[in-house]
């Protein structure tokens, strides 16, 4: 006999431990709706009007000097709250706000510094950003946090009190006119309120999100600046990629390849004069021995002019040390690092001290020289000073102004500071990020 199979039964309704899951979760949305408003708000008025101001005011006092130290400042704090608002448009709706600031130059100069902010349009749209979110953050904050609050008074307060006191629950009815159906009509209402809270809020908190992103976000025309910056930056490195080849080219051509064609014939002259004349052959032997010795040398200067050994095997704090060792004046080294950076950004800062050290020691008369290197969480800053003579300048071209592409093609800067008759500073930054940790400690002189 065939069995049927039992009939489906017909949804019921919810067990009670989803019933009370489903509260505990919009509970917990309302909540965390509400608080995300309320920060929003306050925000809004604690922070954007008092940013607004400073950022006036400075800009204001740049004529007789005092805005140079003030809206650094301003405008640091300024770009840390957008910050913070562009992490949570992201971590709260789902909203990327892409950064437009341009890099700024090193701390140093407050004029290049201030003069940078002033050119960056950025800028002026975090200072129009300041302005607008004081009525769109706090209306649009606590338009959330005041449905769920409203709710919760309506299920929570107004009940247990309107029959003791003259209380109206908000604009829609006088609890003292309902009794018994005006206090269950509020906790009805306050329940569907609390809810609309947590569903909408987000929503609004969304449409916060997307007001920071009009604001807060690269413009068409940042964008296409910044492409074509890439692009002149790329042809850069191409440009100085092709001739590192050149050089290499070059360099085995005249050197270690001449040398081993040098070896190929005297190994060949040897031999044939090896049963007719074995004084001279030994004597062709010696030679090529010691040309072969010469075009190893020169084989491994050319590597380590392409990626040394010693900065691979010791990173960019112990390839430094070794380099000012070489030098034939005293070289203070001090270096912070948090850790070992990416290879490629390893290289570019080794390479760029290089170039620098060398031009001390070739151009600047000086007697002695440094090199600091500091690594922040999102940098690393390297700088190199002399006592010498002063006076250099990037536009003249060199080997400055090859680093200084080098830099670009990581979107690093350099500054240079060079008075007549000195000191030269030359201050340079790329961004990276730690890879590993360090185990020993990385400050002192060497």
């Amino acid at each position: 006999m065939v069995g049927l199979a039992p009939l489906p039964r017909a949804p019921g309704p919810p067990q009670n431990g989803g019933v009370t899951e489903f509260l505990a979760k919009t509970v917990r949305r309302a909540w965390t709706v509400g608080v995300r408003g309320l920060v929003q708000a306050v925000l809004s008025q604690a922070a954007c009007i008092p940013l607004f101001v400073v950022t006036v005011v400075s800009i204001a006092l740049l004529p007789v000097g005092a805005g140079l130290f003030l809206l650094p400042a301003a405008v640091l704090a300024t770009r840390a709250l957008a910050d913070r608002q562009r992490a949570w448009a992201a971590e709260w709706s789902g909203v990327d706000v892409p950064s437009p600031y341009r890099p700024l130059p090193p701390a140093g100069s407050p004029f290049r510094r201030v003069a940078a902010m002033l050119r960056d349009p950025a800028t002026w749209r975090d200072l129009l950003w300041t302005l607008l979110n004081v009525p769109v953050g706090l209306l649009l904050g606590l338009l959330p946090a005041a449905l769920v609050v409203y709710g919760v008074e309506g299920v929570a307060v107004a009940p247990w009190i309107g029959h003791v006191a003259t209380f109206g629950w908000g604009p829609f009815w006088m609890l003292d006119d309902w009794g018994i159906v005006g206090s269950v009509g509020s906790i009805a209402l306050g329940a569907l309120l609390v809810v609309l809270g947590a569903a909408l809020g987000e929503g609004i908190l969304k449409g916060h999100a997307l007001f920071n992103r009009s604001l807060l976000a690269p413009t068409r025309g940042a964008l296409a600046a910044r492409v074509r910056e890439l692009t002149a930056t790329r042809a850069d490195a191409v440009d100085a990629s092709a001739a590192e080849l050149r050089r290499i080219e070059r360099d085995l051509h005249d050197g270690a390849q001449a040398r081993l064609v040098a070896l190929s014939m005297h190994i060949g002259l040897a031999e044939e004069l090896m049963k007719r004349d074995p004084d001279a052959a030994r004597g062709l032997l010696a030679e090529a021995r010691a040309a072969s010795g010469q075009a190893l040398t020169e084989l491994r200067d050319l590597v380590r002019g392409i990626h040394p050994p010693v900065l691979a095997e010791r990173g960019l704090d112990g390839g430094v040390r070794a380099l000012a060792l070489t030098l034939p004046i005293p070289v203070d080294v001090r270096i912070g690092l948090r850790g070992r950076t990416d290879a490629p950004v390893e290289s570019a800062a080794y390479f760029a001290v290089a170039e620098m050290l060398a031009n001390v020691v070739k151009h600047s008369g000086a007697r002695r020289a440094w090199v600091q290197i500091e690594q922040d969480p999102d940098r690393l800053v390297l700088l190199v000073g002399d006592d010498g003579a002063g006076g250099a300048d990037p536009a003249q071209g060199g080997g400055m102004r090859g680093i200084e592409r080098r830099l670009a093609a990581f979107d690093g800067t350099m500054a240079v500071t060079s008075p007549p008759g000195g000191p030269t500073v030359v201050t340079m930054e790329l961004p990276c990020a730690s890879s590993s940790p360090r185990t020993s400690p990385s400050s002192g002189t060497g």
